[in-house]
């Protein structure tokens, strides 16, 4: 039942599928060998992030806003329109959250001065050093997570999850 490749014995996974093969021979519930176990890692990092993102006193939403303005690269600002397309959010709750974070004092709405009535948002040093700091300690959490794991394991993992992850962001 438990991949010999992947060591150790029988995890909880591997009790559901034996307990629904036994109780529905006539479903083929192997896709749970590998769902179930990524649903449970999306619930183990949910809490690492949670964790690290407290820690500097973030939450999700603020860390996704800081870190695709960290990412932009100097001077670390971008229009609401491309905050939300990297965020997924509607423009309305986009705007909610940037208020919060200009109240917080993590980033500040400046002109735009490619579009008159438009405007950027730009991290502030505050900011920076709080999504800097809060990406270390998530990176530290992370590479917990994946501790079972050597490099190229690590690495094959990610090319196996990228293929799953292109076919469905292209479907």
């Amino acid at each position: 039942m438990a991949d010999e490749a992947g060591g150790g014995g029988p995890d909880e996974v591997d009790r559901i599928v034996a307990a629904w093969r036994r109780e529905r021979p006539d479903l083929d519930v192997s896709p749970l060998q590998v769902l179930s176990r990524v649903s449970r890692l999306s619930r183990q990092l949910d809490l690492a992030r949670r964790a690290a993102f407290a820690e500097h006193d973030l939450e999700a939403w603020s860390f996704d806003v800081l870190s695709a303005l960290r990412r932009a690269g100097h001077p670390h600002q971008l229009t609401p329109g491309r905050l939300v397309a990297s965020t997924l959010v509607t423009s309305g709750t986009m705007t909610n959250r940037v208020d919060r974070l200009v109240a917080a004092g993590l980033v500040e709405r400046h002109p735009d001065p490619g579009d008159r009535r438009g405007v950027l948002v730009r991290l502030t040093p505050a900011g920076a050093s709080r999504v800097d700091a809060a990406m270390a300690d998530l990176l530290v959490r992370e590479r917990q997570l994946l501790a079972g794991l050597d490099a190229p394991q690590q690495q094959a993992l990610a090319d196996v999850l990228r293929r799953i992850s292109r076919g469905l962001d292209e479907g």
